[in-house]
């Protein structure tokens, strides 16, 4: 009886939870639509606009999600307007307008994506609110795409801008004042105008720290630029190429960093830059100038002598001159470090060497001692340094497959302020030629030569570069098995280098091609890659 009654009592429990779930609300299919536009008081493309205060009206509750990164206002305002709710969500935003407003202009309010649904943040794109201070909205538009000049890939959020060009009209405008018309790329590529007047422009994209940097900055901004003013209405669509310009020369007042060595920190271009010593100084004073590795700095290596307690400089290259004086407080020495640049393996095609902080000296080669299968003595090798002296190099014939061990005597080495190292032994090895792959390319399309290929590893640092001056079969010989990318640097100036474009000389960027495929390189494999030029 009571297991009877126990089974009643189950059944009536699964069929009060049967109905329980099934009674339960799901909450309905998920919202997927973006709020859309209502009405708006003005009316959108209002004409004879002078109000102070808009209301734009939405079929849902929104909200504001990255507004200051989003809205682009075209023309810009010198003074933003306020634009509320910042924080909650309403079915409408209030715009008040803080400005005094051009006559006869069209102004377009492009929120971009910033207006979102509260719910789900599904997207209203790119909504626009246009009015005009006259009696017609202006309508043509003009679009196009940016690309980096050098990088391989392209920034987002790059502001575009159109400046009038009329007898007030000159280059140096982009530095002074704001420009007629402003678009921006977002979280893309392309830009768009919308609502423009017919006229000439000169078109200009600069990528800064600040969506709303409209003057530009050549320390902290890119720059790209269409050559010629363009002319509306047209057809036509433009593809800019964003680059940093070299800035020009300036050198920084030097600082002390150790005893004997002073950095002068700099921008552009130091290739041929005097630093004189205007102090009375010793017949025999002593030194040295080099570059600090990867920094924009300058190494000023001098040997000490006894009362000396400031320097002067006269700096010069051309027409650019400063005049400094540091004085001399520190007594703090550096000590000489050596640092092996190879690892336990050196590539067949690499040379032996060592990095220095200070600049060396003298070598004494007699008490380098390199040996084969740790007894045979290697006798032929050539020990040299950079010209930079920070580097010292040995050259010898490899072997494959071979086991080698350098010993470097005390006293083997000197810097420029007489120190000299201590014992250094190192161990390595070679690899057999079969480990290695080599990379033939056949590049065709070239309009003009010379042109510079460059080998990359897979975050885009350089691995080897080969210079072409002719249409030719192209070997990278001797690759470890790995993944690598080809850039191609169309030389128009001939110096073997990348060189960057110039706004006021109007010179654009020397171009670049990156080619898509990434290039397997496998173990004793000959690859043959065709590039074909667009």
């Amino acid at each position: 009886m009571k297991q009877k009654l126990f089974f009643i009592i189950f059944a009536i429990g699964l069929i009060v939870v049967s109905c329980a779930k099934r009674g339960m609300p799901t909450g309905g299919p998920k919202d997927e639509t973006p709020p859309y536009f209502v009405s708006s008081s003005p009316k959108n493309e209002s004409t004879d606009f002078d109000e102070k205060k808009i209301r734009i009206n939405f079929n849902k509750y929104v909200k504001l999600q990255n507004l200051f990164n989003q809205l682009i206002i075209s023309p810009p305002m010198e003074n933003a307007p306020e634009i509320t709710p910042m924080g909650g969500a309403t079915k409408f935003i209030n715009i008040k307008i803080k400005d005094t407003l051009r006559k006869n202009t069209t102004y377009i309010l492009n929120f971009g994506n910033s207006i979102v649904g509260n719910n789900e943040g599904n997207v209203l794109k790119d909504f626009k609110y246009v009015f005009s201070t006259g009696d017609y909205i202006d309508s043509l538009k003009v679009s196009g795409r940016i690309e980096e000049a050098f990088s391989h890939e392209t920034d987002k959020n790059v502001s575009v801008l159109l400046y009038e060009v009329n007898g007030k009209f000159t280059d140096s405008i982009i530095y002074k004042e704001n420009p007629k018309y402003i678009s921006n790329t977002l979280d893309s590529t392309a830009f768009n105008f919308t609502n423009l007047k017919k006229g000439k422009y000169l078109m200009v994209a600069l990528k800064g720290s600040s969506a709303t940097s409209y003057k530009y900055n050549p320390k902290t901004m890119k720059i790209g630029f269409v050559n010629e003013p363009i002319t509306l209405p047209t057809d036509s669509t433009y593809t800019i190429k964003l680059f940093k310009e070299e800035l020009p020369l300036n050198v920084y007042r030097p600082k002390e960093e150790y005893q004997g060595k002073l950095d002068f920190g700099y921008e552009g271009n130091v290739k041929d830059l005097k630093i004189d010593v205007t102090s009375n100084v010793p017949s025999d004073f002593e030194y040295f100038i080099n570059k600090e590795v990867d920094k924009d700095t300058l190494n000023y290596w001098f040997k000490p002598y006894e009362g000396i307690d400031s320097l002067s400089f006269d700096v010069s290259k051309g027409k650019y001159q400063e005049n400094y004086t540091v004085k001399l407080r520190t007594k703090k020495n550096d000590s000489l470090k050596i640092t092996n640049n190879v690892s336990k393996v050196l590539h067949l095609n690499d040379t032996l060497s060592f990095s220095s902080n200070i600049p060396l000296s003298a070598i004494d080669s007699t008490k380098f001692e390199l040996f084969e299968k740790d007894s045979i003595k290697v006798t032929d090798k050539n020990i040299y340094l950079s010209k930079s002296k920070n580097k010292l190099f040995i050259d010898f014939e490899k072997r494959q497959n071979e086991s080698y061990r350098l010993n470097i005597l005390p006293d083997a080495i000197e810097d420029f302020f007489g120190e000299k190292n201590d014992t250094i032994q190192l161990a390595f090895k070679t690899k057999s030629v079969e480990d290695y792959g080599n990379l033939f390319l056949d590049i065709e399309g070239i309009k003009e030569y010379p042109i510079i290929v460059q080998l990359l590893d897979q975050k885009y640092n350089v691995l080897k570069t080969i210079l072409s001056d002719k249409e030719e079969t192209l070997k990278f010989d001797k690759l470890e098995q790995d993944t690598y990318l080809v850039r191609i640097i169309m030389d128009t100036n001939g110096n073997g280098k990348w060189d960057t474009g110039n706004y006021l000389e109007k010179v654009q960027p020397e171009e670049i091609y990156y080619y898509k495929a990434k290039i397997k390189i496998r173990p004793n494999a000959d690859i043959f890659e065709k590039i074909i030029l667009n």
